[in-house]
C-alpha cells in the first residue's frame, strides 16, 4: 500500500479498536449463551468475531505496539468470559453436534488459548459419521476444516475437495458477483489463509482471478455505501500472495474513514448518521460487526510492505449489482 493509505489504515485501526474495547461489556456472554433456545447470533458469534479479529490483530502486529497489547487484554476478557473454556465442554455435551462452539473455539485456539477436555470431547464427535455427514454450505464447511486444524482435531475432508464446491472455488464470471456471494467469497479467503496469516493458502488461479476483478467488486460495493462487505474485500485483497496494486486500493480508505461515526464506529451500510433497512437504531448492533472488519482489514493491510511492488495497471471495467444476503457461519 502507500504511505498515504497506510497512515489512514493505521488510524482507522486505532478508532476501530478504541470503540471496540469501550463496548467490550457488549459482547459479554449471559445466561442466553447455555440455553436450549439461545441466540446464537447475539451471544456466541460476537464474541467469535471479537476473538478472531484480536486474535490476527495480536498475530499481525509487534508486542510494543498499542493495537497488540489493547487487542491481547481484549483476548483474554473474551476468554474469561467462556470460563477458560469451559463453557465449550458443557456446550460439546449440550449440543454434540453443533459445528459454532468448534469455530468459535478454533479463533482462541489460533492465539493459544487451549481446554484440553474439549478437545478431546470434540475430537472424539468429529470422528463420527454424523460429524462427516452433516449438511453445510461449502463455505461453511471450509471453515468448520480450518477450525478442525486450528483445535489439534484430524480434518474429516481435504480442503481442495471442500474448496471446489464454492462459488470462487468454480471461478464464475466476473458479472455474476452480488453480496450473497461476496461474503461467501470473502470467508473462502479467511478460512484458506487462516484468517490473514498464511497468503500462500490461496491456489494461484484463484489469486490471479481475485487480484483482477477485487478492485472493481470494492469500487462498487463503496459506491453502494456497504461499508462492511467493502472492508471484508480489503481484509480479502491483503490476504492475498500479491495484493492488487496500492493506488487501485487507496480511495477505498478515505471513503471507509468518512463513513465513520462521530464515536469511531464504522456502521454496516449507509451514512454516518443514516439508516438501512437492517438498521435496529442501536449503535453496538449495527456498527459492531463492520467496525472489527475495518480493523481486521486494516491490521492485515498494514502488515504487508508499504509499496507491494506490484505492477500499476487499470482496473478493469465491470458492472455489478448489488443484492442478496450476507453472512457465513459461526464468524461471518
Amino acid at each position: 500500500m502507500t504511505a498515504g493509505s497506510a497512515g489512514r489504515a493505521r488510524e482507522l485501526a486505532r478508532t476501530a479498536l478504541a470503540w471496540v474495547d469501550a463496548h467490550r461489556d457488549r459482547f459479554a456472554l449471559d445466561d442466553d449463551a447455555l440455553a436450549v433456545d439461545g441466540q446464537v447470533n447475539r451471544s456466541w458469534k460476537p464474541l467469535g468475531e471479537l476473538a478472531q479479529v484480536c486474535a490476527t490483530v495480536t498475530a499481525r502486529t509487534a508486542p510494543p505496539d498499542p493495537l497488540h497489547l489493547r487487542a491481547a487484554d481484549l483476548l483474554d476478557h473474551a476468554w474469561r468470559q467462556t470460563g477458560e473454556g469451559e463453557l465449550f465442554r458443557r456446550m460439546q455435551t449440550l449440543e454434540p453436534f453443533a459445528t459454532y462452539p468448534l469455530e468459535v473455539y478454533a479463533a482462541f485456539a489460533s492465539a493459544g488459548y487451549r481446554h484440553p477436555g474439549y478437545e478431546r470431547a470434540a475430537a472424539v464427535v468429529a470422528r463420527t459419521r454424523g460429524w462427516r455427514l452433516t449438511e453445510q454450505y461449502p463455505t461453511r464447511r471450509l471453515g468448520v476444516l480450518n477450525a478442525e486444524r486450528r483445535s489439534g482435531i484430524r480434518p474429516h475432508e481435504r480442503t481442495p475437495r471442500a474448496l471446489d464446491r464454492t462459488w470462487l472455488g468454480g471461478l464464475p464470471e466476473p458479472w455474476t458477483f452480488e453480496r450473497a456471494s461476496g461474503y461467501a467469497l470473502t470467508h473462502v479467503v479467511f478460512h484458506l489463509t487462516d484468517w490473514g496469516r498464511t497468503p500462500d493458502g490461496v491456489p494461484a488461479r484463484l489469486a490471479d482471478y481475485l487480484r483482477h476483478w477485487l478492485p472493481p467488486w470494492l469500487d462498487t460495493y463503496l459506491d453502494a455505501r456497504m461499508w462492511d462487505l467493502g472492508c471484508e474485500l480489503l481484509a480479502v485483497a491483503a490476504s492475498l500472495p500479491r495484493p492488487p496494486a496500492p493506488h487501485l486500493l487507496a480511495d477505498a480508505w478515505e471513503r471507509l474513514a468518512a463513513a465513520r461515526r462521530p464515536s469511531g464506529a464504522l456502521p454496516e451500510e449507509g451514512g454516518p448518521d443514516g439508516a438501512w433497512p437492517g438498521a435496529t437504531g442501536e449503535e453496538f448492533a449495527d456498527c459492531y460487526h463492520s467496525t472489527l472488519m475495518a480493523l481486521f482489514a486494516a491490521v492485515l493491510t498494514l502488515a504487508r510492505p508499504v509499496h507491494d511492488g506490484a505492477p500499476h495497471h487499470a482496473a478493469p471495467s465491470l458492472t455489478a449489482v448489488p443484492g442478496g444476503y450476507g453472512g457465513q457461519g459461526a464468524l461471518g
